[in-house]
């Protein structure tokens, strides 16, 4: 069993907000791969979706808990599967440090300042699992500079839109690629290692 959450805010508020491009990609590959309808399960206080890829079982998890407490759901979640970490969970988040149209995968590091990766590896202790980095990061930031808080919850404008679009369809496929191929060869192909 693999297990890949997504991470964001519930609610329509948020919905395409930069802060929730994690639940933007686990709706791609619910939609694209076939997967069962989403399902609130209130036990992992998270929205569940199951399917198979390459023979693998996955599940599909957005966590409900708000972002700052991500780790909640997730601990729930592992704990009832009873599943080892390292190449069998796979984290998606937005990330401020990277380039908007960039991704980055990395493996057993820390949360870099991210808190729903820092609620996670609080709460199950580990920071051994694999995590997709969407980047936010705007190129040339066409308005003053605001708080990161208030702009991680901003929607993405129009252009930025058709980036993200793509973004997610490029994530899509390294998350693929890492399950039927594993994380090196996905490193290899989707990271730009200048970033």
């Amino acid at each position: 069993m693999i297990l890949i959450i997504g991470l964001g805010n519930p609610g329509e508020k948020y919905k395409k907000t930069r802060h929730n491009v994690g639940f933007m990609v686990l709706d791609k590959l619910q939609e694209t791969q076939g997967f069962s309808d989403w399902k609130l399960k209130k036990k992992f206080q998270a929205e569940i979706s199951e399917g198979i890829i390459d023979s693998q079982k996955i599940l599909l998890a957005k966590p409900q808990t708000f972002m700052n407490n991500s780790g909640k759901a997730v601990k729930a979640i592992i704990n009832f599967l009873q599943l080892n970490t390292g190449e069998n969970l796979l984290i998606i988040h937005d990330d401020l440090d990277l380039e908007l149209g960039k991704i980055k995968i990395v493996k057993n590091r820390g949360h870099a300042g991210h808190k729903g990766v820092e609620s996670i590896i609080n709460e199950i202790k580990t920071k051994n699992f694999i995590r997709f980095r969407v980047g936010i990061k705007q190129k040339h930031p066409y308005r003053p500079v605001r708080r990161c808080e208030d702009f991680v919850l901003e929607k993405f404008n129009k252009k930025e839109e058709k980036i993200i679009k793509q973004v997610i369809d490029k994530t899509c496929k390294a998350i693929d690629v890492t399950i039927k191929n594993g994380t090196e060869k996905a490193m290899n192909k989707f990271n730009e290692f200048r970033n």
